[in-house]
């Protein structure tokens, strides 16, 4: 009986022993032209074995990768893509470059500092303001929901005013309602208010006069 251990190691086991058994046998082929044939046989054939290979972006491109690690870099054959190298599969990937954040701040997450820079590179005025006004606001949701804590607003204008390098700074007021941006929609929305009430208004005196007029001439039909 012959054992597994005896027999060649499997250079990629997921195949099994038959496929590479075909690799090597095509690799003893006289022609490229006969090797070229088998392998792309052996390749369909890989991809019936691992089915779930086809619902991976470039899936054919990978079996012509395997293939090649199953001859043990040794192919000659006509393929499609060009095969890789030993050290081009051997290279590490490189290191994922993480967000940092600054000082002690990673709970306000990198979508707020993506907004601080959007905030910086805008010219002064309402959009840049209105901009401000949703990062402070969601810096302080952020610090209360991470901290479990309530926080006052200059705490949240000094970070801001750290994160942004100095850049946004609205140290300078006390709180968001007394900012200017807080300051200019309250005053719209007291405008808006007022002249709703005077259009009411308005509307009331007319329909009075209106009412007025009706009994004046209600009244002289009666005489």
């Amino acid at each position: 009986m012959e054992y597994n251990t005896q027999k060649t190691q499997l250079h990629m086991p997921e195949y099994g022993r038959i496929i590479q058994q075909l690799v090597e046998r095509c690799k003893e082929l006289a022609t490229k032209e006969e090797r070229s044939e088998m392998a792309m046989a052996i390749i369909d054939f890989m991809g019936q074995r691992n089915p779930q290979l086809r619902d991976e972006e470039n899936y054919k491109h990978k079996l012509w990768d395997h293939l090649y690690i199953l001859s043990e870099y040794d192919l000659d054959v006509d393929s499609p893509y060009p095969f890789p190298t030993r050290e081009q599969l051997a290279e590490k990937p490189k290191k994922m470059e993480y967000p940092k954040l600054q000082g002690d701040f990673k709970f306000y997450g990198k979508s707020i500092l993506q907004l601080i820079e959007k905030a910086i590179e805008l010219e002064p005025g309402d959009e840049k303001e209105a901009l401000i006004e949703v990062i402070a606001n969601n810096m302080k949701k952020s610090y209360n929901v991470y901290n479990k804590e309530h926080v006052t607003d200059d705490v949240i204008f000094r970070h801001l005013k750290e994160l942004s390098e100095n850049r946004l700074d609205l140290t300078g007021i006390e709180s968001l309602e007394k900012s200017k941006i807080y300051y200019t929609g309250n005053n719209n929305n007291r405008n808006n208010n007022n002249s709703g009430r005077n259009n009411n208004s308005n509307n009331n005196n007319k329909n009075n006069q209106t009412n007025k007029r009706r009994h004046n001439n209600n009244h002289k039909n009666r005489k």
